[in-house]
């Protein structure tokens, strides 16, 4: 069975707030994300997965994630998640 990896982007349902992250298992983190677990984010929940990424090997999401982070990843993020 072929591993993947995710870099993914979350909205806050009711909040103007993105969370970018990576991780193996995607259903998986974004309950953990929905249950509070991430003292950060809590005032934020809950989320939804509006983009993903899917990579072979670790490092690529987490420098995707990075990317997402930066002032061209947030503008690229802008402009395909754009109603």
């Amino acid at each position: 069975m072929k591993v993947v990896f995710y870099a993914y982007v979350l909205k806050s349902k009711h909040h103007d707030y993105f969370y970018k992250g990576h991780c193996k298992d995607l259903k998986k983190r974004l309950l953990q994300h929905n249950s509070g677990m991430t003292a950060s984010i809590k005032p934020f929940i809950p989320f939804e997965i509006v983009y993903f990424e899917e990579f072979e090997t670790l490092q690529e999401p987490i420098k995707r994630e990075k990317y997402f982070k930066s002032s061209r990843g947030r503008e690229f993020l802008k402009k395909i998640l754009a109603p």
